[in-house]
């Protein structure tokens, strides 16, 4: 079986085509800049295309996708019909769609429907389902795969805001959180690198990226996560500024006189470390600036690593317990000081660090010590699979 899986966004397509025999790649690639003056890369191997090509829509990026993947020289595929099914990465599936499932016009107009909750993530990805629909038939499932999913297990205690009830039951206000395929993902691998089963263990994954958010997994099932009814929640991020007092907008929107549009581009794009440090959204440039006396970009980074512990702690707590703490994601795969640092400092809850196994990148590893009461682990994320997984599922009737 090949699973093709797509992650649409408004001027941009991502995708794979995995064999599922094996899960290896096929082929990978992106088309960027559509509906301005377009770009489109494919790697297939060793083999590597580049180019400008006018895409006007996603119809046309899904056209030329496919036209490549069945290339002569380029191509992994001979036609169309050799694709079983197609995964579609969305962001915010409401309580409607509370596991991932295989579209149809309804279920399409009803995530149409949704656009509110996540208005830059949804509509790209409605786009994209009609666009493989009309390019591919109605013969190939279209199998959308939600982040908010794996978070719908939360209690009502973690997942409801303390608003007048109403605003949940008549608007469906309540803690959604992010990144669920991943959190899911590495949970999963957790539980098999450690040789027990997922019910047996109390996990909390940590996705620290540009964007983060950290959730505890208690038997395999979320109860709580760091974002919330958006993803600017939780932990303070590359551009997001996390949890501030909400008191704070109201006075920022009086003091500078900007609009709701405005304070929300703010909160968004020029917070986080980036507005703490004056310096970058990025660690690595943080880390430079850092090591180069900047108290200012220190100060950011120290902020996150406080951030992510005291989550770490306080889900420790709400779950009762804690069997292993994993890193995943650009910055928790490839930042072993600040696993270091914060595991270290967590050493009260049981962990005995290992800094010679902590110094690695990008790769699957237990970076503690045998027999430290809590484990900690290095493993890196990938959503695309665990998209294509839920697909090959519902797919086969599984």
């Amino acid at each position: 079986m090949k699973i093709l899986v797509i992650n649409a966004g408004s001027s941009s397509l991502k995708y794979q085509l995995f064999d599922m025999t094996d899960h290896s790649v096929l082929a990978k690639g992106q088309c960027e800049r559509i509906t301005v003056d377009g770009a489109f890369k494919h790697v297939a191997g060793d083999k590597e295309i580049k180019m400008e090509v006018d895409l006007p829509n996603h119809k046309k990026a899904i056209e030329l996708v496919l036209k490549y993947l069945t290339d002569a020289e380029y191509g992994v595929i001979e036609n169309i019909s050799d694709i079983s099914a197609v995964g579609h990465r969305v962001v915010n599936g409401g309580e409607i769609f509370p596991e991932s499932c295989i579209m149809n016009e309804e279920k399409i107009q009803t995530l149409d429907s949704l656009t509110e909750f996540a208005p830059l993530h949804n509509p790209p990805a409605v786009t994209g389902i009609r666009a493989c629909i009309e390019v591919m038939g109605e013969s190939i499932p279209q199998v959308c795969v939600f982040d908010t999913s794996f978070h719908q297990t939360m209690p009502k205690v973690a997942s409801v805001y303390a608003l007048p009830y109403e605003f949940y039951e008549k608007h469906g206000i309540r803690r959604f959180g992010a990144h669920g395929t991943s959190h899911k993902y590495v949970a999963a691998k957790c539980a098999e690198m450690m040789g027990k089963d997922p019910s047996e263990l109390k996990i909390v994954t940590c996705h620290l990226g540009n964007g983060s958010s950290i959730t505890a997994v208690d038997g395999g099932k979320c109860v709580d996560t760091s974002m919330g009814f958006t993803p600017l929640a939780g932990l303070l991020m590359g551009t997001r500024c996390g949890d501030i007092d909400p008191a704070i907008l109201p006075f920022i929107m009086k003091k500078f006189n900007i609009s709701v549009d405005e304070i929300s581009d703010f909160l968004n794009k020029k917070c986080g470390v980036l507005g703490l440090s004056g310096v970058s959204s990025d660690f690595r440039d943080l880390e430079a600036a850092a090591a180069e006396g900047n108290d200012r970009a220190q100060l950011a980074l120290d902020m996150f690593n406080y951030q992510v512990k005291k989550y770490i702690g306080s889900y420790a707590a709400a779950m009762g317990g804690l069997d292993a703490v994993v890193f995943t994601a650009g910055v928790g795969e490839n930042n072993p000081i600040l696993r270091e640092e914060i595991c270290t400092d967590l050493a009260y809850m049981g962990f005995d660090f290992d800094s010679e196994a902590n110094k690695v990148r990008g790769k699957a590893a237990k970076i503690t010590k045998d027999g430290s009461r809590v484990a900690a682990f290095v493993i890196p994320t990938n959503e695309e699979l665990a998209i294509a997984l839920d697909t090959q599922m519902l797919v086969e009737g599984k």
